[in-house]
């Protein structure tokens, strides 16, 4: 029987108050509702879901990544336009990382076009509401299993 994979779902700041910041922009889902969502969309595989408001937290998990999952799912929220940190982390991993935005940044604010998390990521999901979660999820798994990586 093959080993079951490991995925990590990671989130930025603000990522907590899903359901209420913003709706208009990110939904009324709640980040309980994309952990749920995330999971039943791994068909199987383990899903290590966090969130963090802290950048350097972020980092250890990532790093933690690096030897305990087969892929990432990162949703780096703020972080993905400001943070040189994240970036020099997930270049450190050799397993697939998916980009993934409940928006579209693109179509939002100039400062939100650009981003240093893609510049590691092996692909991006935006502006699917809270099914960027859920294709970020089963992309990255399918990549993961391509490739063979541990699990």
């Amino acid at each position: 029987m093959p080993e079951t994979l490991t995925l990590y779902v990671l989130n930025g700041p603000n990522l907590n108050l899903l359901g209420v910041r913003e709706p208009d922009i990110y939904g009324h889902e709640t980040l309980a509702d994309v952990q749920a969502m995330c999971e039943a969309a791994a068909e199987g595989a383990r899903v290590v879901f966090r969130q963090s408001n802290h950048e350097g937290q972020l980092v250890d998990w990532i790093q933690e990544a690096r030897t305990e999952a087969s892929a990432l799912v990162i949703n780096p929220a703020a972080f993905t336009h400001t943070s040189v940190a994240l970036l020099d982390a997930l270049k450190t991993l050799s397993i697939p990382v998916v980009e993934c935005h409940l928006s579209n940044p693109a179509a939002r604010e100039a400062f939100r076009h650009h981003s240093y998390v893609s510049l590691a990521a092996t692909g991006v999901i935006a502006g699917f509401g809270p099914r960027s979660y859920e294709l970020a999820v089963r992309a990255a798994l399918d990549l993961a299993r391509r490739a063979g990586t541990k699990g």
